[in-house]
């Protein structure tokens, strides 16, 4: 298979693709290595294609789907776990997590957790390393980006955050 083709491929079955899909999976998928697959997906960027690399690996946005920028605040793991889980549970997916630090600046990490299953690996993620979230940077308050069907869908999630004092604003 030469180099066009795979990219072509390689689009098309992240096109298809329900979950995201790892490099280790792609490489096998197409017997090359994962340096050939980073490479790959490097060119597809460059073509304007928006794919996204997160921790359970490559997804492309959809075209089809809204997406919206949420303010958020809340303290402690159990109410980050809330949160998330009010959005999926809801029918949005949360692509990032982004913090203004006042030295840094914007910091944005991709989350891609758009299921229960994917919340609870980020979640045990989170527990087992005992690492701190983003949000304890700056006490609490964080933005997502989430990825919608529709605005009938957003109305709810803004209005469910809102009744458990999450959100701070759309």
């Amino acid at each position: 298979m030469k180099s066009q083709e795979r990219r072509e491929s390689l689009l098309n079955l992240l096109i298809q693709s329900k979950a995201p899909v790892t490099g280790s999976e792609l490489a096998k998928e197409f017997k090359v290595s994962r340096q050939v697959i980073v490479q790959d997906i490097a060119l597809l960027r460059a073509r304007g294609i928006d794919i996204l690399a997160t921790s359970n690996g490559y997804v492309i946005l959809s075209d089809n789907k809204i997406l919206k920028v949420i303010k958020c605040k809340h303290n402690g793991i159990h109410e980050l776990e809330d949160e998330l889980n009010t959005i999926i549970e809801l029918g949005g997916k949360i692509l990032d997590v982004i913090v203004n630090h006042p030295i840094y600046g914007e910091i944005k990490t991709p989350l891609c957790i758009g299921s229960k299953f994917e919340l609870n690996e980020f979640i045990k993620s989170v527990e087992e390393k005992k690492a701190q979230p983003l949000f304890t940077l700056t006490d609490g308050i964080h933005f997502h980006t989430i990825e919608i069907p529709n605005i009938n869908i957003y109305n709810k999630i803004v209005d469910s955050l809102k009744n458990k004092h999450y959100l701070i604003s759309k």
